[in-house]
């Protein structure tokens, strides 16, 4: 027979189990698709008075292993295993927006629609940071490379429809000038008519200017010729109030390999000994005086500084600050 006791505790247990049920997660709400993507890619800093913004083109992947020239593949491949990249390592394509308050100066344009859908991200990317492409004022190339000048036009027209796109002279003159021999050749020819087809739009509406070597692209902006990976690529220099950064283009593939063996060059460089000489004076320079530089297929945001150490040179990667 169950007593008034029995009743209570029967009673409490219930109400337990009930309470703790109403406590459980609901299964229907713990099921969600994968969503496979990042947020935004944009990252802001300070230099000086100045406002920088890292804009991200997407990711690829890419087997460097086989793309680095002067070490056997295989030792490569080792060297990238004992740093977490082995196979195909994932590839930033990085661009930069610089506001002085003034004017807004895009450095590179990322790809376009020419390297597929991994990348092709960085108008979204412009827009998601709080800009418009007609806001943008000027546009400097570190180089005419399609992973710097594909993102230029869309559908033969300009996406910067406001900016003056500036490039290195010598660099012009190799891409966009080039001779019957060089448009023949198996491996320049696409180059060049990748080249004539994103700049083009520009030279034609009158919106195209060329600078010297080691020359101001625009005032207050500084270059300093770093040929090798191309005839013309050029960092470009920027300094507000006693803070400096230039931003490094093609200076290197990654931020591992080549720091401990600067001779190691990339299937892309058009003059592969030039190119390693101009990489041992960069990094020797950077570590040297310590400013910020900004990589082109760094991780992004691709903004760090060199050091040296024990095996040669050293990338250490900008702090991650929320606020500045």
């Amino acid at each position: 027979m169950q007593t008034r006791r029995d009743l209570l505790k029967s009673s409490a247990g219930i109400a337990l189990a009930a309470s703790a049920m109403t406590a459980l997660p609901s299964v229907v709400f713990a099921r969600a698709p994968v969503v496979g993507r990042q947020a935004a890619s944009f990252y802001r800093l300070k230099l000086g008075s100045y406002e920088i913004t890292a804009l991200s083109d997407g990711t690829v992947k890419l087997p460097m292993s086989k793309i680095y020239r002067n070490i056997a593949e295989q030792d490569a491949e080792a060297y990238l295993t004992n740093h977490f990249q082995s196979g195909e390592s994932e590839t930033s394509v990085n661009a930069f927006l610089v506001n002085t308050g003034d004017r807004l100066v895009l450095i590179d344009a990322g790809t376009g629609d020419l390297l597929g859908p991994a990348l092709g991200k960085l108008v979204a990317n412009i827009e998601a940071s709080g800009y418009k492409t007609a806001q943008i004022d000027h546009v400097i190339l570190t180089h005419i490379h399609a992973d710097h000048s594909g993102g230029l036009v869309i559908d033969g027209k300009r996406v910067f429809e406001n900016a003056i796109l500036h490039v290195n002279a010598r660099e012009a003159e190799f891409w966009l000038k080039a001779d019957a021999a060089a448009k023949a050749d198996k491996v320049l020819g696409p180059q060049v008519a990748q080249a004539e087809k994103c700049v083009g739009p520009y030279v034609e509406a009158g919106k195209f200017e060329t600078f010297g070597d080691n020359a101001a692209p625009i005032p207050g902006f500084g270059s300093v010729l770093h040929a090798g990976h191309t005839p013309g690529h050029s960092g470009i220099i920027v300094e507000s109030e006693g803070e400096k950064i230039i931003f490094w283009g093609d200076i290197a593939h990654g931020a591992v390999l080549q720091y401990d063996q600067p001779e190691v060059t990339v299937d892309f460089d058009v003059d592969q000994k030039e190119a390693a000489k101009a990489r041992a004076i960069a990094f020797a320079d950077a570590a040297d005086r310590k400013y910020l530089v900004a990589g082109a297929h760094h991780a992004f945001p691709g903004i760090g500084h060199v050091r040296r150490d024990e095996t040669n040179y050293e990338w250490v990667p900008l702090v991650y600050k929320a606020t500045y």
